[in-house]
């Protein structure tokens, strides 16, 4: 049997019907056998300031640390804002960051996947996390890039993934538990 990877999926919207959760829990039930995706809450994380986290740091940092640190991997499903990536998503980052030095990121093969209602499906967000992870030294999975736009459309109403998507999100995950692997190997 194949190593199983375990995840890190952090999700960029912090609304309870957030079409971005729902698309990670999709990619979750889409998941080749070789992943085991773990969304990784991030909207109690306190705004990142290097004043509390000297010392003992806020538990939701030690948490947040500990759950990116133990993955073999993360993947990375924002929305938009503003032509980047939310605020608690950044924030996330900056977290898992620090102490420098201590990046929890730090060689973990990574994928973007961006979720929009618009039409250009987050290019903005998608591409300006990759700048951050340039420097996280998290080597972002280049093909396929995942935009997925119309988003209001991915879902039915009952909620079930449209037959229209599940092509698209099944080739992405299974594209990534090949980039994984590799990384890994």
């Amino acid at each position: 049997m194949s190593k199983v990877y375990t995840i890190a999926v952090l999700v960029g919207s912090l609304r309870k019907a957030s079409i971005n959760r729902k698309v990670a829990l999709a990619l979750a039930e889409l998941a080749p056998a070789n992943l085991k995706l773990n969304i990784v809450e991030i909207g109690d994380l306190p705004l990142y300031n290097e004043d509390i986290d000297q010392g003992t740091p806020p538990e939701a940092y030690s948490t947040f640390r500990q759950h990116v640190s133990s993955s073999d991997a993360v993947l990375f499903v924002t929305p938009e804002y503003n032509r980047s990536v939310p605020a608690p998503l950044k924030n996330a980052i900056d977290v898992g960051s620090r102490p420098y030095g201590q990046s929890a990121w730090s060689g973990k093969p990574g994928a973007i996947i961006s979720v929009s209602p618009g039409a250009i499906g987050g290019f903005g967000a998608n591409h300006h996390l990759r700048q951050s992870l340039v420097f996280l030294d998290v080597p972002c999975m280049q093909q396929p890039e995942a935009y997925l736009g119309g988003a209001g459309s991915v879902f039915d109403e009952a909620g079930a993934l449209s037959e229209k998507s599940r092509p698209f999100l099944q080739a992405f995950i299974d594209a990534y538990g090949k980039w994984v692997e590799k990384q890994s190997g």
